[in-house]
């Protein structure tokens, strides 16, 4: 299974949660095999399955939607989106994560693609079914996007980690 590994990173960094990007990835193999004679021999396979990774993604997201849609309390789908993750004195790894995760996910497909995967320009049109003049914006913008939400953190705007905790613990009660 080629390139799982990277799969798994970016259904992680877009799912949050491990199990999720793990049914996310093994969705993408299996929707792969099924459609195999629909891939074009010559074109980049890793693209091609990327393109499979973020449509598994995307229905997963609208699944989601959906559950709280039906949930009989309103403010559970608010509660979740006003969680942020704690930030440190130094911008590590999981801060950088928690930053991309809430860019616009147009931004953060992009950025993730280019910068984590090291995927081309054409590659990541390949990948998304977008123009290239709408990737190179959009890994414009997501950066700079991304480096203003890095730099509010490294000032400490973000809420601490006790902020956090107590905001979580008192929408769970």
């Amino acid at each position: 299974m080629p390139h799982r590994n990277a799969f798994f990173r970016t259904a992680y960094a877009m799912l949050r949660c491990r199990a999720e990007a793990e049914d996310a990835v093994q969705e993408t193999y299996l929707r792969a095999w099924k459609s195999f004679h629909r891939f074009t021999p010559g074109t980049n396979m890793r693209a091609w399955m990327f393109a499979i990774l973020f449509n598994v993604i995307r229905h997963h997201r609208r699944k989601w939607l959906f559950r709280f849609c039906l949930l009989d309390d309103d403010r559970a789908f608010e509660r979740m989106l006003e969680y942020h993750p704690p930030v440190g004195e130094e911008i590590q790894d999981l801060e950088i994560l928690a930053a991309l995760r809430e860019l616009p996910s147009q931004f953060s497909e992009v950025v993730l693609l280019a910068d984590v995967h090291e995927l081309h320009y054409k590659e990541i049109q390949a990948a998304l079914h977008i123009p290239l003049g709408t990737v190179m914006s959009r890994l414009s913008r997501g950066r700079d996007k991304l480096r203003e939400r890095l730099e509010a953190m490294n000032r400490g705007r973000a809420p601490s980690c006790n902020e956090t905790f107590m905001r979580l613990s008192a929408a769970s009660s």
